[in-house]
């Protein structure tokens, strides 16, 4: 699965900095991705879903559709080569990446340095498993701007919109079938455990799509952007409403009567407690909200029992 590069500088009014579009802006195009890779003796890997973004107008699309305050801290995840870190530094007070592989993080401030000195300030880099981060250094996020490794997209956007409730704002650029569950409504074939943990915290849109030539090595799949704003969530239990989404989603092709049964304790609990949340006991998963989990997860099962 695949990681990419990054994004750049989007448009600022408030910074004179962000003005330096087409060139002189510091982003990297092919050429320099392939030096940086070769001084750094890396080979990009499936594993770490190194596939870096080389095309500055992607980059430049992706910081401008993330619509970027002046006053953000943003959150990149797996910056890799600095692609997208380059191109958010002009449009936010601060960046803060998080890079798993130990030379690239190491190589991100050297190269900031060299390509925008003006900027070099305003970035931090963590060097540690975006899956186990709790806390960042500094003023807390309040946007997350990423090109996702694809093997771990989901997982590691929703750690973060959990651990980090500042985060108002996301666009984050995944695989494009992923891009379709994310984004997915109630009753869609892509609708699913994806589509309703993601509801839970945001409003999910697509927000395009991205072409395989702009990467480097180049992906065997297609990739989208879907951008996240930051909701109240429904009244209810985050975690046992989760519960209730991934046993129901485990058997798509059960009626939630049979889906939910080891999740309840038998069918009949099961329709107990789907018939006093005023849910039909023969619909599957695919037809409920995210508000209707969560109140199939409130339901007291003694109560309705």
């Amino acid at each position: 699965m695949p990681r990419r590069g990054r994004p750049a500088a989007r448009a600022c009014t408030a910074d004179p900095l962000s003005t330096a579009a087409d060139a002189g802006d510091g982003l990297l195009g092919p050429a320099e991705i392939r030096r940086l890779a070769q001084q750094l003796d890396l080979r990009p890997t499936k594993q770490l879903g190194q596939n870096f973004l080389h095309d500055a107008n992607t980059i430049r699309r992706i910081v401008r559709t993330a619509e970027l305050r002046p006053d953000d801290v943003v959150c990149e995840i797996g910056p890799g080569l600095g692609s997208l870190t380059l191109g958010l530094l002009p449009a936010a007070a601060r960046t803060v990446a998080v890079e798993v592989d130990p030379r690239l993080a190491e190589q991100l401030p050297v190269t900031v340095a060299d390509r925008v000195p003006q900027l070099a300030d305003r970035l931090t880099v963590v060097t540690a498993d975006a899956m186990r981060v709790t806390e960042l250094p500094g003023p807390p996020p309040t946007a997350l701007v990423a090109n996702l490794p694809y093997n771990i997209s989901v997982p590691v956007l929703l750690h973060f919109l959990q651990t980090f409730p500042t985060i108002r704002t996301a666009l984050v650029l995944v695989q494009l079938e992923v891009a379709d569950r994310l984004a997915a409504a109630p009753g869609s074939d892509a609708y699913g455990v994806p589509s309703v943990k993601a509801a839970w915290y945001a409003d999910v849109r697509r927000a395009g799509a991205v072409g395989r030539p702009v990467f480097w090595p180049v992906p065997n799949v297609d990739s989208g952007l879907v951008r996240l704003t930051r909701r109240e969530p429904p009244p209810g239990d985050r975690a046992a409403t989760f519960a209730a989404v991934d046993a129901a989603f485990a058997t798509r092709r059960k009626g939630l009567r049979a889906a939910l049964a080891g999740w309840a304790g038998s069918p009949a609990a099961a329709e107990t407690r789907l018939r006093a949340a005023g849910i039909d006991p023969t619909w599957r998963g695919e037809r409920l909200g995210v508000a209707d989990f969560a109140r199939l997860a409130a339901t007291d099962p003694v109560a309705a029992g």
